[in-house]
């Protein structure tokens, strides 16, 4: 090398704008290194094709600038032809970057020749570059500079896709500023190999630029380093707005995978419990029987039935009754092991699945342990309430295969209650016989419900007689079933069954359309008769109650005044706010309400007078009871001085004696129902004393509530026998 060279020098303000586009560049590169990474191939192409040209245009920019930012005492200029070439190459070591992003798993090796291949181009793009500016005589290299700046190359490109391929680990938190700090070490790098070759050229003294007239301008600094700018940020900002999508398209995915699960889990587990339901316990049934029988050992299924929950129900409430369910889960979760089920069927029916029962005895321990615990007190609104249980036992595969032993164990259960209660008994053969009966009984009642028009389910009426002067002021409707094989059911035996399987609602929305079909049939007769209907619980729970009365009476063409509903002192003081409800609502449309069974619960003084009811009806217990205890008497005369103290009317109900009608008219009771007058009898022969009038005159009919009603007669009749 001469020892006569141009001095050289760099521009400052031209060398920080190169590295502020080499931080630009690499900081964008980083970006775009988790997009290729995108399981979609076609977009993971997109990007790597982009973030090449981003990238590759990003380090010919600040190459570029920095031989701008170079400075000599003759015109320079830069050819065309070798500076494009540049640029080509510089994209095509970032494709090669981009690829080994997209990459991080192929090995070191993989890594380091990747880094050999990208660090040999960047040096190559600033050579080839370097031909760009063109001297007479050339420029001279000093060779250990040279390779300086090679081997600064090389590692600036070992650095870059070591970063290339190790970003995802930071931290989502933490991601920004580990990624600002890789930009600006793998700039340095850039912008070192590319000023450390640079010291390496040398320029004779006196020597010409041959292209000083090409590419060259006081404006070509500002047009590339803007030009590279504004690409850059485009790149980035696609890359930004990708992020938000895939980031909103995660947390819909998150919110469709938590909703799924949630349905799944809503599918599969007891809404009050969160135990497993039917469906999910019928699964793992099925798995255990499958273990059972490939690994030889026997399992247990315990069905348990609470004894006096839904008095305790009926007494404090729904919400409180399922917070008594969550409470007696709890306790039987403590008495199941890891591997087995406990699961809700619905009601207060819960099953415990017992894997791996060596014995009859081991399973009789788990329902004696199972007993102890619902025998510990419950608190309900503050205060204790007792339970106990009837649990039924059978044992897989002794007793039944997998698709009865549910059944079996349920008969037992059956047999337990039956038995009264509070006790665990096993599944015996001569069981099933009455479960069959009750199931069949069950289906049949839905039946008669469903088919009406086969005329097995029938209103009877029981007078209700004016004590004064024993005229008729309207009558009770009482429900019959009259089973086709059977003959009659007790109604004991069918409100019973139809609350515990869910029949209640229908059959009792039946009863109020039969009996104002009938009330029309007895004005067409010119009967005016006011007929009361027993409401349940259940029933006053039903949202659609009102509008189902409602809709009833104006499809018959019915006075509301001529129905009345009963409802008994214990479920109307149980709900008390259901019950206000519903009464104000019954009683706005017209309606009559009544209190049925009064004296037997514990009723409130002050819910009582704000109930709109018209009626009290004394519980036949007590008028049984009169000719022969003072305290009945005592009772009943309490209770007609504190109706009449509300404004309320009296009725007492299950006169069987004149007897108990003198006294009941001494102590100036309004109503009087019961076998001295008239058994409940069908509507037929209700309306044939109103049109016979035959026999002793007994009774006679008034309107109801001694209402007249226009067009209608209310002639004198027999009594039925």
């Amino acid at each position: 090398m001469p020892d006569a060279l141009m001095p050289t020098a760099h521009d400052p303000r031209i060398v920080a704008l190169s590295f502020l586009i080499a931080l630009a560049a690499s900081y964008v590169a980083l970006d775009l290194a988790r997009r290729v990474r995108s399981p979609d191939r076609l977009l993971a192409l997109g990007w790597g094709l982009g973030g090449s040209l981003a990238l590759g245009t990003g380090i010919w920019a600040m190459h570029f600038l920095g031989l701008l930012a170079f400075e000599v005492p003759v015109a320079l200029g830069f050819a065309p032809l070798p500076t494009a070439l540049s640029w080509l190459v510089a994209v095509g070591v970032s494709m090669v970057a981009m690829l080994a992003a997209a990459h991080p798993a192929f090995g070191r090796a993989g890594l380091a020749l990747a880094s050999l291949l990208v660090g040999a181009g960047i040096s190559a793009m600033h050579y080839i570059g370097m031909t760009a500016l063109q001297f007479a005589p050339g420029i001279q290299f000093h060779g250990p500079t040279v390779a300086a700046g090679i081997g600064v190359a090389l590692a600036a490109a070992g650095v870059a896709l070591t970063l290339f391929t190790h970003i995802d680990r930071l931290g989502r938190q933490h991601r920004r500023l580990g990624q600002l700090a890789a930009a600006v070490v793998l700039a340095l790098g850039i912008c070192g190999m590319h000023y450390t070759a640079m010291a390496a050229a040398a320029i004779p003294a006196g020597a010409v630029c041959l292209t000083a007239g090409q590419l060259r301008g006081d404006g070509m600094a500002l047009l590339v380093a803007l030009s590279a700018m504004l690409l850059l940020g485009l790149t980035f900002f696609a890359s930004l707005l990708e992020e938000r999508m895939q980031a909103r398209a995660a947390v819909l995915a998150d919110s469709l995978r938590a909703k799924s699960d949630e349905l799944q889990r809503a599918l599969l587990h007891d809404p009050i419990t969160d135990l497993p339901n039917r469906l999910l316990f019928d699964d793992r049934l099925a798995q255990v029987a499958r273990r059972c029988d490939r690994e030889h050992h026997s399992a247990a299924l315990l069905v348990v039935d609470l004894d006096g929950f839904k008095d305790l129900n009926d007494q404090y409430g729904q919400t409180a009754g399922d917070d008594l369910l969550r409470q007696v889960a709890l306790r039987l979760r403590t008495l199941a092991r890891q591997h087995d089920t406990l699961a809700r069927l619905g009601g207060d029916e819960f099953v415990l699945l017992l894997d791996e029962v060596p014995d009859a005895t081991a399973a009789r321990g788990v329902s004696l342990r199972v007993q102890e615990a619902l025998q510990q007190p419950f608190q309900v609104h503050g205060q204790q309430a007792h339970l106990s249980a009837a649990i039924g036992i059978a044992l897989y595969p002794a007793d039944a295969s997998v698709d009865k032993l549910l059944s079996c164990a349920d008969t037992a259960m059956v047999e337990a209650k039956r038995q009264g209660g509070g006790r665990a008994l096993f599944f015996a053969p001569d069981m099933e016989s009455e479960t069959r009966d009750l199931a069949a009984l069950r289906l049949d009642l839905r039946r008669a419900i469903e088919q009406h028009g086969r005329g097995e389910l029938s209103l009877h009426y029981q007078p209700k007689v004016r004590a004064s002067d024993g005229h008729v002021t309207g009558v009770e409707a009482l429900l019959r079933w009259h089973h086709p094989e059977r003959g009659p059911i007790s109604p004991l035996v069918f409100i019973e069954l139809a609350e515990r399987f869910g029949l209640i609602e229908a059959l009792g929305d039946w009863v109020i359309d039969e009996a104002c079909l009938q009330m029309a049939h007895w004005r067409t007769q010119g009967l005016a008769l006011r007929v009361a209907v027993n409401l349940s619980m259940h029933q006053l729970r039903r949202p659609g109650l009102v509008a189902h009365v409602q809709q009833a009476l104006r499809r018959h063409g019915l006075p509301p005044e001529q129905l009345m509903f009963e409802i008994t002192e214990s479920a109307a003081m149980t709900h008390i706010d259901t019950t206000l409800r519903v009464f104000a609502e019954l009683a706005r449309l017209g309606t009559e309400l009544s209190i049925d069974d009064f004296g037997t619960g514990y009723s409130s003084l002050s819910y009582l007078r704000r109930l709109p009811a018209s009626q009290l009806k004394i519980d036949r217990s007590f008028v049984k009871d009169l000719d022969s205890s003072a305290d009945a008497r005592a009772i009943v005369e309490a209770v007609v001085r504190l109706a009449h103290a509300l404004g309320l009317a009296v009725v007492a109900e299950g006169v069987e004696t004149e007897a108990q009608r003198e006294q009941l008219r001494a102590l100036q009771c309004d109503e009087l129902q019961g076998f001295l007058y008239s058994r409940p009898v069908p509507p037929d022969t209700l309306s044939a004393w109103a049109i016979e009038g035959g026999g002793p005159a007994l009774l006679r009919f008034d309107p109801p509530s001694a209402r007249p009603v226009p067009g209608l007669r209310t002639p004198e009749v027999a009594a039925p026998a």
